[in-house]
């Protein structure tokens, strides 16, 4: 009996529509304008967070005054301006040397280690310890093409050189300071980076 009641209603249904066919046609276009305005606002909201993005920009004062996670979302923020689409923070207990992970555009992944100073150049210095860290996990473990320590601090005279035995990177207060308030992305002011992975319009 349920199955000829439905049969019967969804027979009548069909004929009133086609009997009255401006219903649906009313619909559609509702349908079209809902789906084209909702469509327009994704691509407009997606246009805003890229000028957003291409424009972000961070002075050291801001970055001092940060909280050390704030400051690894900040790093994060800026890979993603400079187009690593997937940057992510992962920065944490038991982060085994990595704050923050992304490939660039060139198919390069890098694995970064932050060290916030609440003092900047006045907190105790980024020394080799910290750099064996990193070197000990960011290409074994994390799989880093590139494996950069980024500071607002200072960094010792040794640690400089065991990051350039190990080709390791150290961006320290003064490039950091190039890198957040420019619009270069991080590779060009590093030296020795390692050649793309693969050829992209941008290579």
């Amino acid at each position: 009996m349920a199955v000829v009641l439905a049969a019967v209603a969804a027979v009548a249904l069909v004929n009133w529509l086609l009997a009255h066919w401006w219903v649906l046609l009313v619909l559609g276009s509702v349908a079209a304008l809902a789906g084209g305005g909702l469509l327009h606002q994704q691509r407009q909201n997606a246009r805003w967070e890229a000028v957003r993005v291409r424009g972000l920009r961070y002075e050291l004062a801001q970055l001092d005054a940060l909280h050390h996670t704030r400051f690894e979302d900040a790093v994060r923020d800026l890979m993603h301006r400079d187009g690593c689409q997937d940057a992510l923070r992962v920065g944490g207990g038991g982060d085994l040397g990595a704050d923050v992970k992304a490939t660039d555009p060139f198919g390069r992944r890098w694995v970064i280690q932050c060290k916030h100073r609440r003092a900047g150049p006045a907190g105790s210095a980024v020394g080799t310890p910290d750099l064996q860290v990193l070197n000990g996990t960011a290409r074994q473990v994390h799989g880093a093409d590139i494996a950069v320590i980024v500071t607002n601090g200072r960094v010792t005279a040794p640690a400089v050189v065991f990051a350039e035995q190990q080709r390791l990177h150290v961006v320290d207060r003064h490039t950091l300071e190039s890198w957040a308030s420019g619009s270069r992305p991080l590779w060009k002011l590093l030296r020795a980076v390692p050649p793309p992975r693969r050829p992209t319009t941008l290579s």
